[in-house]
């Protein structure tokens, strides 16, 4: 029973607004459509999502990954810029599968604010839709989030979940590499995700705006360009090579030095040759501009290398062709050496 002196109170009132997730469900759907693909049994709109695991796989093993966008949204908001991070909250999952060989199947968001604006979740799940398009999975499902008091008007935060499937027989594990091998570097699209606590910082030191020219661009288009995605080129050259990738290490938190020795075995680490490929502007002017030393930025960006492919000495240009006719940028870095006080690590010289 209400109380009659008391004005009766809505969800609305509370701050949460039904209908504009209700709106916002109707601009995902389309979105969501485009990604379909095999598997896809049940997608958004039930309470659960349903995926049949392909057919062509003989000894299924799911492979998931979680992860957010980090400080990166910090700039989104300032900037209002919200159409390429959810690019990158996909692949920051898919890539991370990637890396033991899975194709991923299916994505999973989660976006939460405080007062759900729907032009801009729709921004930020059409981000998503593409980088599940681009990588090939399918957008399945997910949850909108509206908290008021919990984040400030204006403000969301992301996190995605991605699920793929390799056959037991082709899992990449690193283990077979071996001293001599060759180690491949596929070019990043600039910072990705990682390192934005330090950029941020180095933008408000230099006094930088996003309309600012840098090498003919905004600076806002090179600062906040989307996470490369390698999925689909990596899988290629995966049916062709085979066994000859041995290892693969997507540089995210970390860059170099802490991802590579990831994937090797007690006994090996990574020589890389700093001069195999040119630090990009990007990064030239963060180091400039934050006086940063060169371990730094190679513990904290990419600097230049997305992802890190171990291969057979005698089939590098092979594989490094093939994944230039899929459309990447390839470097030689360097080579597997024989670390004789026994933990792995990576050097760059």
């Amino acid at each position: 029973m209400t109380n009659s002196n008391k004005s009766s109170l809505t969800y609305r009132d509370a701050g949460v607004d039904i209908d504009a997730g209700d709106a916002l469900v109707d601009r995902i759907k389309p979105l969501a459509a485009k990604t379909m693909r095999e598997g896809v049994m049940a997608g958004i709109g039930g309470f659960g999502a349903l995926f049949e695991v392909p057919k062509k796989y003989r000894e299924p093993v799911l492979v998931s990954g979680t992860d957010g966008v980090g400080t990166k949204l910090r700039l989104a908001f300032e900037w209002n810029r919200h159409d390429t991070v959810g690019i990158d909250l996909v692949a920051m999952s898919v890539n991370d599968i990637l890396v033991q060989g899975a194709e991923p199947l299916f994505f999973l968001d989660y976006f939460a604010c405080g007062k759900l604006s729907v032009d801009t979740a729709a921004q930020v799940v059409g981000g998503i839709a593409k980088g599940c398009e681009l990588s090939g999975c399918a957008l399945i499902g997910g949850e909108t989030a509206e908290m008021p008091g919990m984040y400030p008007d204006g403000e969301y935060d992301l996190a995605g979940f991605a699920v793929g499937a390799v056959d037991k027989s082709a899992i990449i594990d690193g283990k077979s590499i071996a001293e001599g091998d060759r180690i491949l570097g596929l070019a990043s699209s600039g910072a990705h995700s990682n390192g934005f606590s330090l950029i941020r910082k180095i933008l408000e030191r230099a006094g930088s705006r996003p309309d600012d020219d840098f090498h003919g661009q905004p600076l806002a288009d090179v600062v906040m360009a989307p996470t490369r995605i390698y999925v689909k080129q990596v899988l290629a050259a995966l049916a062709k090579h085979g066994t000859d990738i041995k290892g693969l290490a997507h540089i995210t938190g970390g860059g170099l030095l802490d991802n590579v020795p990831r994937i090797l075995q007690k006994g090996l680490s990574a020589r890389i040759s700093q001069s195999a490929w040119t630090l990009p502007p990007l990064f030239q002017w963060l180091q400039q501009e934050g006086q940063v030393a060169d371990t730094e930025m190679h513990r904290v960006f990419n600097c230049g290398i997305g992802m890190v492919i171990v291969v057979t000495a005698d089939q590098a240009p092979a594989i490094s062709a093939t994944l230039q006719e899929q459309g990447e940028t390839v470097y030689d870095l360097g080579e597997v050496v024989r670390q004789e006080d026994g933990m792995p690590q990576a050097v760059v010289v």
